[in-house]
């Protein structure tokens, strides 16, 4: 049996500090320090905890070559070796060992750089909650926790060399830019009008042309900028109340311009969806329409193969889009949001995605306000 260690593996040494909290009091010493070895191989998603044995191996064992199973028990141990087997840190060519050496199969077709996968997988939430962590403290909360934040702005001259710029002319953009401000207190029962719904994901994720750059090789025009031309976001949208399109999930096909029905859902089970794609941040879940922007990573590393830069390159893609999408629906007289406090393991499980392929960035969505104000707002203030 053939076998080698899996494309992409980082090894962390944690230590976790253990309080032995009666010894404490007694007055003797209670402080100890556990290290262990914890291994992050981005095709499992999980982490795995290593022995100094297995470390060794997963030092001696090549990740490209193919080499005997025996050869390798021969040096580090049979035991560590099957062990190691059995987490997926080695892959086989075993039919038993199929399932993980197929994981890692499509990680090494896609291209990543391994940092960025492993910053991908590893960064992923799955059920987080409100009440687990993610909360929307105020400000007065988080200078009494944290002391004064660092100022909002910096000088590099104090010698009086700054060049004063005139004031700013007006524009056509102005109107749209002073009133754009991320939403937190949408009207739960607005529905959202189809034409405004086409408007929005026509101009913001739409495709604008298409050309063929090489045989078989196209790339798409749309009016927010994407690196190499190549436009690897796909968009789902999920419709809570949108005129003319039931609730669920849908595919946004950009040079169509049409919505492929995906799931259908209850009411109240689209809403619960919601809550769950964003982290229970409730304040956006009243929106009637969300969009999840999620990256083809194999469109952006064709081009950019274990590129340094490719992972901030699609990050800076959905803040493009997402802009984009801020812009239209101020246009449209509604405020509009973008999270990337998502539970993405939540998202794939709902849209049917795999990470290493379909790389969930951010949800945007927008609605009529409210009128209320429960939740916090950033908005501009004439002066």
């Amino acid at each position: 049996m053939l076998v080698r260690r899996c494309a992409v593996l980082f090894v962390e040494p944690r230590e976790d500090l253990d309080v032995d909290w009666a010894a404490l009091f007694a007055g003797q010493g209670a402080i100890g320090a556990t290290l262990q070895w914890v291994a992050l191989a981005p095709h499992l998603g999980e982490e795995v905890v290593v022995d100094a044995a297995e470390l060794a191996a997963l030092g001696g064992v090549g990740l490209t070559l193919w080499q005997e199973q025996a050869d390798y028990e021969a040096r580090f141990g049979a035991e560590a070796i099957a062990r190691l087997l059995a987490t997926g840190l080695l892959v086989s060519d075993a039919p038993e060992g199929a399932a993980l050496r197929e994981r890692d199969e499509v990680l090494r077709s896609q291209h990543w750089r391994p940092l960025s996968a492993a910053v991908h997988m590893f960064s992923r939430w799955a059920d987080m909650r409100v009440d687990k962590g993610m909360q929307f403290p105020s400000f007065e909360e988080l200078v009494e926790n944290y002391g004064t934040p660092p100022d909002p702005t910096i000088n590099r001259r104090d010698d009086g060399q700054a060049i004063t710029l005139p004031p700013p002319q007006s524009g056509k953009l102005d109107d749209t830019l002073f009133q754009r401000y991320t939403g937190r207190n949408f009207d739960p029962s607005a529905v959202l009008p189809l034409a405004t719904a086409s408007r929005l994901l026509q101009r913001a994720f739409g495709a604008q042309g298409e050309r063929e750059m090489a045989p078989d090789a196209f790339v798409l025009k749309k009016l927010s900028p994407s690196a190499g031309g190549l436009h690897p976001t796909e968009v789902y949208v999920l419709a809570q109340r949108v005129d003319g399109v039931a609730p669920g999930l849908y595919h946004y096909q950009p040079t169509q311009h049409a919505l492929e029905p995906l799931t259908a859902l209850a009411p109240a089970d689209a809403e619960q969806l919601a809550l769950r794609m964003v982290a229970d941040q409730d304040w956006f879940v009243p929106a009637p329409m969300l969009v999840v922007l999620v990256t083809r990573v194999e469109r952006n590393f064709w081009k950019y193969r274990n590129h340094a830069k490719a992972y901030r390159a699609v990050l800076l893609d959905a803040g493009h889009l997402s802009q984009t999408f801020y812009l239209l629906a101020t246009e449209a007289g509604m405020p509009a949001f973008v999270t990337a406090a998502v539970n993405e393991v939540d998202i794939e499980r709902a849209l049917g995605l795999d990470p290493l392929k379909d790389m969930v960035v951010a949800v945007c969505g927008c609605g009529p306000a409210s009128g209320a104000q429960h939740t916090v707002e950033m908005r501009y203030e004439a002066k």
